[in-house]
């Protein structure tokens, strides 16, 4: 069956404080798998902390493809790039080396200490959680208008959970189910302002003066420094296939031709930089998780992670505490699910044989918001994909 491949740019006024009011454009790409005749699942995804939705999502034409793999099977399939982030909108100051911190400057400088470096033009953080939730809502809206549905299923990998968590929880009679990806879940993180369900602790922005750790708008990553990270969480002998790591660096410089231009050099040419938002988020936490007591009733929830993941599983005493198992334990309602998956680690979509564990859970959550004719518990999946209760 042939799939529909639409590249969107939705309108959306933004809530940024860089840029409040301005009229911005969202990068959302459509893979439409929708039967002739049948029923239309339209479902959402979304990236993490730094890398764009398409190398996250929709990584070439094979099994790494998690994307694709749900249009396949019917769906109709949509990715998202919040402002700051791939192909959507990006704010000029995103433009200007300086606006990093002086050790990120280091990635741009190849890590030569003798040269010099500047001070951010802008000081202040860019990206916040009142705006991602609004930004998430806009292209909900647009696609219930485009195509008369009444909901959208929400998936997201790492630190979208800290939008789509409480985007499902705010507008739950929009939200058909929530599926997240080594999600990022901090217990005791950053509280909303007292007396209120998610405003934000302090005025925003937030600038050096007040916190230095967001006195400056962007973050920066090497090559050099991506490989390391993945590195860091390969607990098996054939967990990541020869090559990968150039594959999904190839596509992350294609979802940014501005950044893939900056960097060391090698042979002359530049090694290329992902350049991502420095953002600010609160709310998202054991109280906030609670809210209402949508998730886990209204909003079915399915969480899947990698038994080597320690980017969103930290040591105790580590500040800020991160836990993908105190989140199952927090949502308040039983309709939720969580499997643990063997030989993987962060990185998970893009790992094997984990990547298709991950394809088949997602697609059969998609289609029963089941799985196997479970609605709640906490498996561990073996590299074969059979998966046993944890008690």
């Amino acid at each position: 069956m042939a799939i529909t491949t639409t590249d969107h740019a939705v309108p959306h006024i933004s809530k940024l404080p860089i840029n409040s009011g301005q009229t911005v454009n969202l990068f959302v790409r459509e893979r439409d798998g929708t039967r002739p005749g049948g029923d239309r699942t339209a479902v959402l995804m979304l990236h993490g902390r730094s890398i764009p939705v398409l190398p996250s999502a929709d990584l070439g034409t094979g099994k790494y493809n998690w994307m694709l793999s749900l249009a396949r099977a019917g769906f109709d399939v949509f990715a998202m790039d919040l402002q700051g982030n791939g192909r959507s909108s990006r704010p000029d100051v995103m433009q200007q080396p300086c606006n990093t911190s002086q050790a990120q400057q280091q990635v741009l400088l190849g890590g030569n200490p003798l040269m010099s470096v500047c001070t951010p033009v802008y000081d202040s953080q860019l990206g916040d959680s009142r705006s991602d939730w609004s930004e998430v809502d806009t292209v909900v809206k647009y696609i219930k208008k485009r195509h008369g549905v009444s909901k959208v299923a929400l998936m997201g990998w790492s630190a979208a959970a800290l939008a789509l968590g409480p985007y499902a929880i705010e507008h739950w009679g929009d939200v058909s189910s929530l599926f997240l990806l080594a999600p990022v879940f901090g217990p005791n993180y950053q509280e909303s302002a007292p007396g209120t369900d998610w405003d934000p602790p302090f005025p925003l922005p937030l600038s050096a003066s007040t916190d230095a750790r967001w006195g400056f708008p962007m973050n920066l990553t090497s090559r050099e420094g991506f490989e390391r990270a993945w590195n860091r969480e390969l607990g098996c002998p054939e967990q990541r296939e020869e090559g990968m790591v150039d594959t999904v660096w190839d596509a992350i410089m294609d979802s940014d031709m501005f950044g893939s231009n900056w960097g060391a050099k090698k042979y002359g040419v530049p090694q290329g930089v992902l350049r991502f938002r420095n953002a600010f988020w609160w709310g998202w936490n054991k109280t906030g998780v609670k809210l209402k007591n949508i998730l886990g009733d209204k909003v079915p929830v399915l969480i899947v992670y990698g038994e080597h993941d320690k980017t969103v599983n930290s040591a105790p005493g580590t500040v800020p505490f991160l836990s993908v198992p105190d989140l199952y334990k927090a949502i308040p309602g039983t309709r939720k699910l969580m499997f643990k998956v063997a030989c993987s680690g962060h990185q998970l979509q893009w790992e094997k044989p984990a990547a298709a564990h991950l394809h088949r859970l997602s697609r059969k959550w998609l289609k029963h918001t089941a799985v196997d004719g479970h609605t709640t518990g906490s498996f561990e999946m073996d590299e074969d994909g059979d998966y046993t209760p944890v008690p």
